[in-house]
């Protein structure tokens, strides 16, 4: 059973690529035009669902597509896990960038210049000892 399964994901073609934000990682695949549905699916499920309507993150999700004018063309499939939502919505936008570049060189100056291809390196600060936080030190207090 399992090799019939592997054979109906061969006849599939797509491009993967991934993309990282603080701890989030997203595993982009995007198939070809001719897969009928235009839709992104996140970890099985629809990506509004995913997101719970937060149009903020869903633009962000959608903002490389939108800038090549591919809103419609795509079926994206996603596997996200790790970090907050935000860090997910970023991570997906940055994977879906670099499936889109793989897909055709020529859209590097467009993606480019709204920097989805660069990976925001920032994660959170590690604690330091003899500190309440990473930065915070303990109040002093003279007398």
């Amino acid at each position: 059973m399992t090799e019939k399964k592997e054979e109906k994901k061969d006849n599939k073609k797509y491009t993967y690529a991934t993309g990282r934000r603080k701890s989030a990682i997203a595993k982009v695949r995007i198939y070809d035009e001719k897969a009928g549905k235009s839709e992104i699916i996140i970890n099985n499920k629809d990506c509004k669902s995913y997101f719970s309507n937060n149009n903020i993150l869903l633009e962000k999700i959608y903002s490389p597509l939108k800038l090549l004018h591919f809103e419609d063309k795509f079926y994206v499939s996603v596997k996200v896990f790790g970090g907050g939502p935000n860090g997910q919505a970023e991570a997906i936008r940055l994977g879906i960038s670099r499936v889109l570049l793989k897909m055709n060189e020529d859209f590097k100056k467009e993606l480019k210049a709204y920097n989805y291809l660069t990976r925001d390196p920032r994660k959170v600060e590690r604690k330091k000892p003899g500190l309440k936080k990473a930065r915070r030190a303990p109040q002093w207090k003279k007398r």
